[in-house]
């Protein structure tokens, strides 16, 4: 028989989730910044520097990733929509910016188009992430990629938020050629 006063103690006091007393759980994000495979190597360096929050795993290809903490010892007592903020904060502060997370789409992946679009002039990391984060901040895009070694960028998006001619005017403002240069021969 249990004693009423341990009852009443048990009944009264508030549900709190075992990850709150030291057991790690994980938690799935869109993450921002894995403009290409080889990314993943500098995001497991900037997060060498984030305290409490370790990298699982990461899904290219998705653009996702599943990171594993303990979430009074990394967050604080955050609501649950103020962890995805709460992360995105310690990345983007350990990475200068370059990573991020937000919360998963809300929009399913079968509804979902995928646009490869050709890019040129891009020679370098830092183009293939100017180029990216054009099309990533942009409103419909769900995942973006960009390489310099495949002269292409390749995105999600939701069509009844954005599309091709969107996206194609948006890197043209950038000055991000679509087209690639014309050789002059010269005699």
């Amino acid at each position: 028989m249990i004693p009423a006063l341990l009852l009443s103690a048990a009944i009264l006091s508030p549900m709190v989730s075992s990850a709150e007393y030291g057991e790690k759980t994980t938690g799935k994000f869109r993450l921002y910044g894995l403009f290409s495979p080889d990314r993943e190597a500098d995001l497991r360096l900037v997060m060498q520097k984030v305290e409490n929050v370790t990298l699982a795993s990461v899904d290219f290809d998705a653009g996702e990733a599943t990171f594993e903490y303990n979430i009074k010892k990394a967050f604080g007592s955050p609501t649950p929509d103020q962890i995805p903020e709460r992360l995105n904060n310690m990345l983007r502060g350990a990475s200068n910016s370059t990573f991020g997370v937000k919360p998963l789409s809300s929009t399913p992946r079968d509804k979902l188009e995928r646009l490869e679009i050709p890019v040129y002039g891009l020679d370098c990391k830092a183009c293939s992430f100017a180029c990216y984060k054009i099309l990533a901040e942009a409103d419909g895009v769900e995942y973006a990629a960009a390489s310099f070694k495949e002269q292409k960028a390749v995105v999600l998006i939701d069509p009844a938020k954005t599309n091709r001619e969107t996206l194609e005017k948006r890197l043209k403002e950038r000055e991000v050629s679509l087209e690639p240069a014309k050789v002059i021969m010269v005699p």
